[in-house]
């Protein structure tokens, strides 16, 4: 007899999005349910999926592409899905400012739109499909959250944020079938961490404080997320998860 956690990660026949889902850790994290049998639908900057051929880190195979300006809650609100079923939204844009530009009222607020505020906005427009679909949504959010983030207050606050509002609307759409939670990265070599892989003293630095000794990667952060989308997390709500290679531990 079949133990009902046998097929808990095969994906066939449920709808994810990923917002943010065109590069980096959303990208790696879009192509891991893919492979697993769900139709993929994730959002990015550029116009179309043929503006990313050739860019790093970004592989849009099997996917289905929609352009979508995360920093306005108009454009979120009024994006028309190409489904009507939601099973699986995962959150996972993002952006920094470097050279302490968010040490700037006007950088402060354009990260926070876009780290913090769009979460919600997204998080509001998708909630009934979820709801229907007694769904998972995943927030990625940074250790960057539990620690102070020198020369980036605004990043640090919306991933403080972000953790908080994991832990909030868990608490709140449980009662809905939705169970919400978060998935913290720690060091992950991606476009956004460009300022530090590219500098090999920084990359240095960094490695001798992650315990595990190396980097993150996009395929690191896919399997907690399949984790928390799937069965073997059932009972696992309001939650987010460092998945940092130790970087916390000291």
């Amino acid at each position: 007899m079949a133990h009902p956690l046998d097929q808990a990660l095969d994906f066939t026949d449920r709808q994810v999005l990923v917002v943010g889902g065109s590069s980096g850790i959303g990208n790696g994290i879009a192509q891991a349910f893919r492979a697993r049998g769900a139709a993929v639908h994730v959002c990015g900057t550029r116009p179309s999926a043929a503006d990313y051929e050739g860019a790093a880190g970004s592989d849009l195979a099997g996917l289905g592409y929609s352009p979508l300006d995360v920093s306005s809650t108009t454009a979120i609100e009024a994006w028309q899905p190409p489904f009507s079923r939601l099973d699986v939204l995962v959150l996972s844009q993002g952006m920094v400012l470097y050279g302490r530009r968010e040490y700037s009222n006007p950088g402060f607020a354009q990260v926070l739109q876009v780290n913090l505020n769009s979460l919600m906005a997204c998080a509001l427009k998708f909630q009934p499909m979820l709801q229907a679909a007694a769904g998972s949504l995943i927030v990625i959010s940074s250790t960057a959250a539990f620690q102070s983030t020198r020369g980036n207050p605004a990043y640090n606050a919306s991933k403080a944020g972000a953790v908080g509002l994991v832990r909030t609307l868990g608490d709140a759409w449980a009662r809905d079938g939705i169970r919400v939670n978060g998935i913290a990265p720690g060091f992950v070599a991606t476009k956004m961490t460009e300022v530090t892989t590219a500098n090999p003293e920084r990359l240095a630095g960094t490695l001798r404080a992650i315990p595990m000794g190396r980097l993150g990667t996009p395929v690191d952060m896919a399997g907690v997320a399949l984790f928390l989308a799937s069965p073997l997390a059932a009972y696992v709500c309001g939650q987010t998860l460092p998945v940092d290679g130790g970087l916390l531990l000291p």
